[in-house]
């Protein structure tokens, strides 16, 4: 009934099985057979109608509840019953029935097929049950069959077999649990031995086989102990990792690491050794220190230990001041490099470890390892510049606790020295540039260094005021880098050579200090036999370096070969600086070879030992700005002072004249006349106190300013047998000329160290003062060459001469004689100065280019001052030209002759006619107004009218307005 009710459900049935039971105790109905349902499927049926009949049975017949269908029907019946309607309401009914009945047995033929295939499982199942019925008799019976056949004795011996397999199990859970109690002692003898990673490892696989016996009530003891051991083991590990920082060993950091990677604390572990670094650098200066100032109280008292490192360092003495900075810097060194090498560990075995995991399939390790390794690359790169600001500030605030003014300037440099160094390993250790070391230092440096340059610059005015300008002997091929002061410029790669030219070895890559000290050695332990001075061999006994030198300096040379090349040097024209215009003959060489002032001494340099001070000092200032290159403006600014004051107090000494300027020569250039005044208004103090209240407050205002200097009394430049001091001069200017080439040398190297928006201050320095030094030559010379020949006694013996003659003379007269024998003198006088000291080739040039200049100029003076002239006249005064020049060739080389045309052209503009004479005198203005009046006067009466001597007289007038 329950299969029927679900497929009429299905089909969309609304009348339940049970409703057709009721019916059927109403109409005495029962359920149809299989005949019947035959017999109804056959009968001719409307299937939309049948549905339709099935519909309208009311839903109560549908109902699952218990349901009284007789009564229902008879409550349905109306109070007065209707025979017809009854049988219409009953055929109604049947039919219902009968669409019903169908419709079941439709369902029921077409689900036949089905019910008999479960009619044949369940038969099936039967038998199933039948045969398992029948096992289960036979195995009942073959089991009381065993039962019966085995005996007490057999099943005994399994039960001891089973207890015996039971007790040895036990047995060796026991020795593994007196094993892992015996664990502590070989623990302990591991970590004695420094393996961390074996300790480590059996600590957890003691853990892991404790975890295994868990059960047993002693382990949970062991448990407790093994994880004691394991924090113990990791304390000792951390103590272990802070060894690191003061001297790495690759076998002990390797363990380390293993250790901590068997932890799983790699990461920690890094964490834990940038803190062990801070606390390294913080205990190690503070014990360095330490040890220094309690070395130096000379007592034990221990108050210094709780004092403040800040504190502490302001109780350094002076005197050890400089060895505890450079144990200082030695004890920082061995803690920058045990970081460099750590991360030089890292940097290998993560390569290693970047190609085994490439190698292996674990994609979740892999993953893991490399962020492990990302981390630690990336702390260890953030350590190196933390690190580096820990050490600088740990050594400046060393440097701040002493005054570094108190030193001497050689124990000065040497600090500087060992904190350039300091930053230089920081440079290399981080790539900084040391702001917080370099900005202290330069403070100090600075003020140290105005101090020493002002008490130098003092130093130096003595040294000028007292130098009395003799030669100091040095040997020919003297260089300021044999000085000890230069010898820093020997030990590096010379500046003076530019990259680009230097040779292609020096291009290799440059070895920092980590690589040049990492397997041993300190980069400041040089620093202590650096202070030892070599001893410098510049010095010439006696001018030459040995006695067949100075016999070899007087030689005959039989070749054109033999030329020395000094002497093809300096045979240059001073003013153009090209060869002369006349070739050297052999015979002018050989007289070359025997004049004192061409080839004396071997043509050593010629300098003084102020000047060799002022090299030395040069030296020293180019020492700190090489080591502290922050500061270089401030010592090259230094430097040019240096040579200021020289260059002035040369001029002052042998140049200052002031009838110079009105020669109209122009021998003070317009550099030369600027560059003087500025070192005259920047650095020479021309003020002389009266009121001593106020002298220290106009002390204070012109500190930076020095004193002119004054010329030693015992210098005599008066005496005409010296040719006025002629050998002083010569020394002082050229001593000048030598540093101002010493400078010239410099310049690359002071070039390639000044800051770039400083290099327009050098360059004005080189442009404008250093290349002047030659320029001073003229002006100091000139006042030899004025007072060397008399020139007055010249003019004299011109007035005396008769220039009116009317026949042509063929001897000249007696003033040329007089002026020529003068010239002689003048070379002797020369020569006899050459014996003092080595006269250049140039200085002689330009004495004879000035004396004959003059000589010139003299005869033009006299020249001008004739009142009569004939052409007669004229013509004399060509011959006694003439007759001059031929003489002077033969006691001078230089040609052309100076001033030549100067003469002649005066000469022969007597027979210029008026319109020509005009335009000639506005074309030559460097006559004076008394000469070219004089000329007009002169040709008065001869080829000129006074008409034309007022209109040339004039024109001359309007050319001298524009001077008045």
């Amino acid at each position: 009934m329950q299969k029927i009710k679900s497929l009429m459900t299905r089909q969309g049935l609304k009348s339940p099985p049970e409703s057709l039971s009721d019916l059927g105790a109403i109409e005495s109905l029962r359920v149809p057979g299989k005949e019947e349902f035959r017999e109804l499927r056959e009968q001719p049926s409307d299937p939309q109608a049948e549905q339709e009949l099935i519909n309208s049975i009311e839903q109560v017949y549908f109902s699952t509840d218990s349901f009284d269908i007789v009564k229902y029907e008879l409550e349905k019946l109306p109070p007065v019953l209707n025979l017809q309607e009854l049988e219409e309401y009953r055929d109604k009914l049947k039919q219902q029935q009968a669409a019903v009945s169908r419709k079941v047995a439709d369902l029921i033929l077409e689900k036949q097929p089905a019910y008999v295939k479960e009619l044949e499982r369940v038969t099936s199942l039967q038998t199933g049950l039948q045969l398992a019925a029948v096992i289960c008799t036979n195995g009942r019976r073959h089991l009381n069959i065993a039962k019966e056949g085995f005996t007490q004795a057999s099943l005994g011996l399994l039960a001891n077999q089973r207890k015996r397999q039971l007790l040895i199990g036990l047995l060796k859970s026991l020795r593994t649990i007196k094993t892992l109690q015996r664990t502590d002692v070989r623990l302990s003898e591991m970590l004695e031995e420094e393996d961390y990673p074996g300790a480590i490892q059996l600590c957890l696989e003691c853990q892991k086989a404790a975890s295994t016996f868990k059960h047993y009530s002693c382990i949970s003891e062991l448990n407790s102990k093994l994880q004691d051991t394991l924090e113990q083991i990791e304390e000792q590990l951390d103590v272990a990792l802070s060894k690191i920082c003061k001297n790495f060993d690759i076998n002990h950091y390797t363990k380390v690491q293993q250790a901590y990677r068997l932890l799983g604390k790699t990461q920690t572990a890094m964490d834990q050794l940038h803190m062990h670094f801070t606390q390294a650098i913080h205990n190690t200066v503070f014990q360095v220190v330490l040890g220094y100032v309690e070395l130096c109280a000379g007592n034990t008292d221990t108050k210094f230990q709780k004092l403040q490192y800040k504190d502490l360092c302001t109780h350094v003495t002076p005197d050890s001041y400089i060895p505890c900075l450079a144990d200082l810097c030695k004890a920082l060194w061995e803690v920058m490099l045990s970081y460099y090498r750590t991360m030089e560990w890292h940097e290998k075995h993560d390569n290693e470890d970047a190609t085994s995991a490439s190698e292996g399939s674990n994609m979740m390790g892999t993953e893991e390892a490399n962020f492990d390794r990302g981390y630690i690359k990336k702390k260890l790169e953030h350590g190196l510049t933390r690190i580096w600001q820990d050490v600088q500030l740990k050594v400046k605030t060393y440097l701040l606790g002493t005054d570094l003014s108190i030193f001497k300037y050689d124990d000065f440099i040497f600090v500087l020295d060992i904190i350039s160094r300091l930053m230089q390993v920081g440079e290399e250790f981080c790539g900084s540039k040391s702001e917080v070391l370099q900005e202290s230092i330069r403070k100090q440096s600075v003020n140290y260094f105005k101090n020493y340059h002002r008490t130098r610059l003092d130093e130096l005015r003595m040294f000028l005021e007292n130098e009395t300008w003799e030669l100091c002997p040095v040997k020919s091929n003297f260089s300021i880098l044999q000085l000890h002061e230069f010898k820093f410029m020997e030990q590096s790669r010379s500046p003076s050579v530019s990259p680009s030219k230097q040779p292609s070895s020096t291009s290799s890559k440059t070895v920092t200090l980590f690589e040049q000290y990492c397997s041993g050695g300190n980069p400041f332990e040089i620093q202590a036999n650096h202070k030892d001075e070599e001893t410098e061999d510049v010095l010439a006994s006696n001018g030459y370096e040995s006695d067949e030198q100075e016999k070899s300096a007087y030689q005959e040379y039989d070749s054109d070969s033999d030329v020395p090349e000094e002497l093809k040097r300096d045979y240059v024209d001073e003013q153009t600086g090209d060869a002369p215009v006349k070739s050297i003959s052999r015979e002018t060489l050989k007289s070359r070879k025997k004049s004192d002032y061409s080839l004396n001494k071997v043509n050593a340099p010629i300098l003084t030992n102020t000047t060799l001070n002022v090299i030395r000092l040069v030296g020293k200032y180019m020492q700190m700005m090489n080591i502290l290159k922050p500061i270089a403006f401030d010592v090259i600014h230094f430097m040019s002072q240096l040579f200021d004051y020289y260059l002035y107090a040369i001029y002052t000494f042998f140049g200052r004249n002031d009838s110079l300027e009105s020669t109209g020569l122009g021998l003070s250039s317009s550099r030369l006349r600027t560059t003087l005044n500025r070192i005259q208004e920047s650095l020479i103090d021309l003020e002389v106190l009266t009121d001593p209240t106020a002298t220290l407050t106009a002390a204070e205002e012109r500190k930076e300013k020095v004193p002119s200097p004054h010329l030693s009394h015992l210098v005599v430049l008066t005496s005409g047998d010296t040719l006025y001091g002629l050998a002083e001069r010569v020394v002082a200017t050229e001593s000048l000329v030598f540093l101002a080439e010493q400078f010239e040398f410099l310049q690359p190297h002071l070039d390639a160290v000044m800051p770039a928006v400083k290099k327009p201050f050098l360059q004005q320095f080189y442009s404008q003062t250093v290349s002047t030094a030659s320029e001073l030559r003229k002006p100091i010379y000139w006042i030899v060459a004025g007072k060397a020949i008399d020139y007055e006694q010249m003019l004299l013996l011109m007035a005396n001469v008769k220039w009116d003659i009317k026949e042509i003379m063929s001897q000249h007269n007696i003033y040329v004689d007089a002026l020529l024998k003068e010239f002689e003198q003048f070379n002797m006088r020369l020569n006899e100065v050459s014996k003092r000291v080595r006269i250049p080739l140039p200085v002689s040039n330009i004495l004879w280019e000035h004396c004959i200049r003059l000589a010139n100029r003299t005869i033009v003076e006299g020249y001008a001052n004739v009142k009569k002239c004939s052409n007669e006249g004229r013509a004399l005064m060509q011959l006694d030209f003439q007759q001059f020049l031929m003489k002077l060739e033969k006691l001078t080389d230089i040609r052309p002759i100076p001033d030549k045309e100067f003469v002649e052209t005066y000469i022969k503009a007597y027979y210029l006619t008026e319109n020509d004479m005009e335009r000639w005198i506005k074309e030559h203005r460097e006559y004076s107004t008394k000469q070219l009046t004089n000329l007009v006067n002169v040709c008065l009466g001869s080829h000129i009218n006074k008409k034309a001597r007022q209109k040339l007289l004039s024109a001359i007038d309007d050319i001298d307005r524009p001077k008045r």
